[in-house]
């Protein structure tokens, strides 16, 4: 039996949408400023938030593939394609943003004073609209009780955004005072938060993908369940573990009286999947019958 939170998913569709949209509107602000300004922070969001209009774009086509009901090649349906693109945007966080704003800004530390700054009123006019902008999907997100995969991924690279143009902007406003030096610092730091928290990300995902279970607490409430239901005289060899982001794969043997008619043991097992989707809204209850033994 396979149920999906249909409404869930399409606020996590159209929540990465407004992303997306966001996000190139923040991309061409950053770039424009940082040609006009020379403020590395600001080249290092701009290089930021084009990463982010390809992740972002990645995870939403992954959301929308998530939501394809299981068939023959994918029997228990396609929603660890959210974990996967979370684990590739993990990836990239690391690979292509954070190496780029280390290579440009670890040499800037040695010459500090070598660029030419200039309209630095406007870069910090920009960075404080693009925290603005970028706050709103944020709280968006923030405020949906479950989401996917995909989308966590998305609303832990909103919070680097809004601590990237923090730091950002702390720098710019440095250099305005005549401290260059704090402008390679400022991009250093949203290398280092991006870094760490896509380094988070990828152990989760792949925890994912590795099968990871719900827990011992949640098994013996699943197990006191089945418990219940009359007929059952215990529980063994009890599996459960992801398959997609809120979506489990439970499986256990239950023992009922030596002799119970086949028909009768088919209706107590139906009657543990109903008590175990009670509290698995979404996946997968697979029950095997056996014979109880006293011993």
């Amino acid at each position: 039996m396979m149920r999906t939170d249909a409404s869930s998913q399409e606020n996590d569709v159209r929540s990465i949408k407004l992303v997306v949209g966001t996000y190139i509107l923040v991309f061409v602000m950053k770039l424009a400023v940082y040609l006009m300004t020379g403020v590395l922070a600001l080249f290092a969001e701009a290089l930021h938030t084009l990463s982010d209009i390809f992740v972002s774009s990645f995870l939403l086509a992954a959301t929308i593939w998530s939501r394809k009901e299981a068939d023959a090649v994918h029997m228990f349906g396609y929603g660890r394609a959210q974990n996967v693109a979370a684990l590739v945007a993990a990836t990239l966080f690391i690979s292509f943003t954070s190496f780029e704003l280390y290579r440009e800004a670890i040499p800037r530390l040695f010459n500090p004073g070598e660029e030419a700054y200039q309209n630095l009123s406007l870069a910090i006019g920009v960075v404080s609209v693009s925290m603005f902008i970028a706050a709103i999907p944020l709280i968006n997100m923030f405020r949906q009780k479950n989401s996917g995969a995909a989308a966590k991924a998305q609303l832990t690279e909103l919070f680097n955004d809004e601590i990237g143009l923090l730091a950002a902007l702390t720098g710019t406003l440095f250099v305005m005072r005549g401290e260059f030096i704090a402008d390679p610092i400022a991009s250093i730091i949203v290398a280092t938060i991006i870094a760490y928290n896509a380094i988070g990300l990828f152990r989760e995902n792949m925890s994912f993908l590795l099968g990871r279970s719900p827990g011992a607490e949640f098994l013996k409430k699943v197990e006191g369940m089945a418990l219940t239901v009359e007929g059952v005289l215990g529980v063994h060899d009890m599996r459960a573990e992801y398959i997609g982001p809120d979506t489990l794969h439970v499986g256990m043997h239950i023992e009922v009286e030596k002799g119970t008619p086949v028909e009768e043991a088919d209706r107590i097992s139906e009657e543990v999947k109903e008590e175990v989707h009670k509290e698995v809204k979404g996946g997968y209850c697979f029950i095997h019958v056996d014979a109880y033994d006293k011993n």
